[in-house]
């Protein structure tokens, strides 16, 4: 059990511990020192172990865990055959596009006169 005192030293290993993740060794808190993104990965496993600062002995058996990185919305649309035309008739069911066409690009529209 800590009792605060200093006595004990928390290590962390596995999957980005020292690069990604860093643990105070004194209060064994666990902090992200990276960016995370979701895109990049997306769970890490981790392991964190309580030993007597004066012996190296583990005070406990190491515990694992696995940290999941959530997704949030940081990449902007893209649309990358646009422009898009799309009708929908009135009274269609919610989700239902009955048309979508991908028009040419503009430099590609010749009229002859």
């Amino acid at each position: 059990m800590d009792r605060g005192d200093g006595s004990i030293k928390y290590i962390l290993s596995g999957e980005g511990a020292g690069i990604v993740f860093t643990i105070d060794d004194t209060t064994g808190d666990i902090h992200a020192i990276q960016r995370l993104d979701r895109e990049e990965r997306s769970q890490y496993t981790l392991r964190a172990q309580a030993l007597d600062r004066r012996t190296g002995r583990p005070m406990e058996p190491e515990s694992e865990f696995i940290i999941k990185i959530q997704d949030i919305n940081d990449n902007e649309p893209k649309f990358l055959d646009g422009p898009y035309v799309a009708s929908v008739p009135e009274m269609s069911p919610v989700g239902k596009a009955d048309f979508v066409e991908s028009l040419p690009p503009v430099s590609k529209l010749v009229t002859k006169t």
